[in-house]
């Protein structure tokens, strides 16, 4: 038992001392937040779509101040909502608002037909104006159906 406590030790402080000879990584910012999406029926051709509680809208943000350099969004479905049919109709829309609240910028998606067990998109990397909150909002058959946001400040 004390060799490999001895090993382990040896193998913690080599790891220690490379880390503190490399340079300082660059600062980045990011967020990742999930809202339940709450079971809902919705009409598509005529027959009646069941989405069940169990599945999660994430919202995934990476970059530095008001400089995105990945965004995206989708939805996960576990336990009974993992056995829907999917979402039909979807379309994934971006937002950007100000600290006043006033959405300025609007990235809409592409409506997919189909239907999606996980519908997910990105979003192209850019650098926003000003400071505020990014969005990402979930449309099932033209109605939204949830939002996720992150603040984006200083």
């Amino acid at each position: 038992m004390g060799k490999i406590f001895t090993a382990r030790f040896i193998t913690a402080l080599a790891t220690a001392a490379t880390l503190a000879v490399l340079p300082p990584a660059e600062a980045h910012a990011g967020a990742i937040g999930s809202t339940p999406v709450a079971g809902f029926d919705y009409q598509v051709g005529g027959v009646t779509m069941t989405v069940p509680t169990g599945c999660m809208f994430t919202h995934i943000i990476r970059g530095d101040g008001k400089k995105i350099t990945y965004q995206n969004a989708g939805v996960d479905c576990g336990f009974v909502g993992a056995l829907n049919a999917g979402f039909c109709n979807w379309r994934i829309d971006f937002t950007y608002a100000d600290t006043d609240n006033k959405t300025y910028r609007t990235s809409r998606g592409k409506t997919h037909a189909e239907c999606e067990i996980h519908p997910m998109r990105d979003n192209a990397p850019q650098t926003l104006p000003r400071y505020g909150r990014a969005c990402a909002h979930i449309n099932i058959n033209g109605v939204r159906r949830v939002s996720q946001c992150h603040h984006i400040t200083k």
